[in-house]
């Protein structure tokens, strides 16, 4: 009666979370399946035409989606890289002996908390105009250009801002990390002789392994889906320079309305994502340290 009284109450609590998870990421993604493997518009209910693997045929002989394939990797490695450094960077000077601070981790965090396409319009007008206005001032023009409408730049300028956007919330999760490591440890290598660089790479990082594989995890799967500041701060352009999956995806179910071939290539992404973050996290969980 006691159990069956628990998996009452346990059902009641989750049943509401597992039916809206159900019906807006299981049900969509099987039929995102299913819609993968014809040939509509998206929006004639009579109008499909069954053309079995042609779609996912037909995305490795799609020039502009391994153009932005090639773009989202460029755009994924170098922002990973940067966010993580930076946001190791910044836990380990707010959590320093630094007198203000919890107003320093306050500033460093609220660039995440604007929301993605205000950013990327705020960046935009930094990029296009203030770059310009620079470089006019300092005669620096090859330097302080507009970046934004620049093929070579453009994606350069993503990366900042993306780097910019997530480096806070990223440090949040390493002064997690940092405030977790028993104090007698780093005692120990002080006692030890240990200097500033080898407690960091011999007892903080080895000890941080947990918090590498979260945050690694995290900004790799948010940045191979980004949208929302590709949108907003180059739109692609130019001449799709900056175009990114998400958005390649986006463009061919919405903009052209090819809604089965643009799924294809949505499930083919997700399924490259999924691969990726998972040989991350299993590389990244063999190299945490049990205390």
């Amino acid at each position: 009666m006691q159990k069956r009284k628990k998996w009452l109450w346990f059902a009641l609590f989750t049943m509401p979370v597992f039916l809206i998870f159900l019906s807006v990421v299981v049900v969509p993604f099987l039929l995102g399946i299913y819609y993968s493997f014809f040939d509509w518009d998206g929006l004639s209910l009579n109008a499909k035409i069954f053309v079995g693997f042609q779609n996912y045929v037909d995305t490795f002989s799609d020039k502009k989606f391994w153009a932005a394939s090639l773009n989202t990797i460029i755009f994924t490695m170098l922002s990973v890289l940067l966010i993580n450094i930076l946001g190791f960077a910044f836990a380990n000077f707010v959590t320093g002996k630094l007198r203000a601070r919890n107003l320093s981790r306050a500033m460093l965090f609220m660039p995440y908390l604007i929301g993605g396409l205000i950013l990327g319009y705020i960046w935009k007008f930094i990029f296009e105009d203030g770059l310009s206005a620079l470089g006019e001032a300092t005669g620096l023009t090859n330097i302080f250009f507009d970046w934004v409408n620049s093929p070579d730049m453009a994606l350069y300028a993503l990366i900042i801002v993306a780097t910019w956007q997530m480096a806070g919330y990223i440090m949040i999760i390493y002064i997690t990390g940092i405030q977790s490591i028993p104090e007698e440890f780093l005692e120990a290598a002080r006692v030890d002789g240990a200097g500033y660089w080898q407690t960091m790479f011999k007892v903080k990082m080895p000890l941080l392994m947990p918090s590498f594989t979260v945050c690694l995890f995290m900004t790799l799967a948010n940045c191979f889906k980004m949208y929302d500041i590709n949108l907003s701060l180059t739109g692609g352009g130019p001449a799709s320079a900056s175009e990114l999956v998400a958005m390649n995806i986006y463009n061919e179910i919405f903009s052209k309305s090819n809604f089965g071939y643009g799924q294809a290539k949505a499930i083919l992404f997700f399924f490259v994502i999924a691969a990726v973050t998972m040989m991350q996290v299993y590389m990244t969980k063999k190299r945490e340290v049990t205390l």
